[in-house]
């Protein structure tokens, strides 16, 4: 059976994004069909019709762009990128909420229950692994080595804590789009102080970690079952405040490390993930988080690994059966 028998991949998301442009590039040099989508092209753009319960398969139906159709039942793998799901601005606040729902429990709905093909990552699994609490206990339990951390919003409590380790910084528990002023910001790791804490702390859980004293950082891209480990030196604490300060390297990773983090995405049921780790002055490596959708295409730009590559020879294989 040649690449175009098996069925094409589902690449579910947004109009702009060139990650997903160098995969699909390598998708068709292996003369693989791809059906690409976002979820906000809902409507004229965007058609789903699926049945159950009236077909031998559980799921049958189509996914229609103006360019491409899809039988459901044929997808060799979905690559789950970055989809926007639609907001609908046009419709009065509680109309638009009704519209959104039924577009995330219908179409996504209808995606989710789809069990043939491969999924770069199921979007369930990548929401489950996205809790930095629970990533911080998977992480210790497979022997990896986590700063010692708290999450709280006993201020008294966070007040001990910075007293006790020294250097200690503050991170966000979940990124979520923010402004002030009409001005997008972001939340970066950032030091914090005793004497910072108030009683705002009250009104929500933060996460308060004792800083590592690294010397550099590592961002691990796992695709299946290969590994890519690139060293990045910058000099600061959160490295994505400048890329242009950051320099490359490419290392192999310890052993142990190595296996820790293919348990890591096993434990669960990822396919792919990058990972954040920093090494301290005698060279350990320490645990930091976990991206199951992290960004990785100006890691191949900068070094050549063939990130693109690997992302589409998983999907090119595809069929989780």
């Amino acid at each position: 059976m040649d690449s175009t028998e098996k069925g094409p991949v589902l690449v579910a998301t947004e109009a702009d994004d060139i990650t997903a442009d160098m995969v699909i590039t390598e998708l068709n040099l292996r003369g693989v069909p791809v059906v690409r989508f976002d979820p906000a092209d809902i409507g004229a753009d965007l058609t789903v019709s699926a049945r159950f319960g009236t077909c031998p398969a559980p799921v049958t139906g189509q996914v229609r762009t103006p360019s491409r159709t899809t039988d459901l039942d044929r997808l060799r793998a979905v690559y789950w990128r970055r989809p926007i799901w639609p907001s609908f601005r046009h419709l009065g606040d509680d109309d638009a909420r009704f519209a959104a729902a039924q577009v995330r429990h219908g179409l996504g709905g209808t995606l989710y229950a789809l069990d043939g093909p491969l999924w770069v990552n199921h979007p369930l699994r990548n929401a489950a692994a996205d809790y930095k609490p629970a990533q911080l206990a998977v992480a210790q339990r497979l022997g990896l080595t986590v700063p010692s951390t708290l999450v709280t919003n006993d201020p008294e409590e966070a007040r001990e804590f910075i007293t006790a380790h020294g250097q200690v910084i503050y991170k966000t528990l979940r990124w979520t789009p923010y402004e002030r002023d009409g001005v997008p910001v972001t939340g970066w790791a950032e030091p914090v102080t005793a004497a910072e804490i108030d009683d705002s702390v009250r009104v929500t859980p933060h996460l308060f970690q004792a800083r590592v004293d690294k010397v550099a950082d590592v961002r691990v891209l796992v695709v299946g079952r290969r590994v890519f480990a690139v060293r990045i030196d910058s000099g600061l604490l959160d490295w994505r405040k400048d890329y242009s300060a950051l320099s490359y390297t490419v290392v192999d990773l310890p052993d142990r490390a190595d296996k820790a983090l293919l348990a890591y995405l096993d434990h669960f049921g990822l396919v792919s993930g990058s990972f954040d780790l920093a090494i301290d002055r005698a060279g350990d490596y320490w645990w930091l988080e976990l991206n199951p959708n992290g960004q990785w295409g100006w890691l191949e730009e900068n070094t050549g690994l063939e990130m693109s590559a690997a992302f589409a020879d998983l999907l090119t294989q595809g069929d989780s059966r």
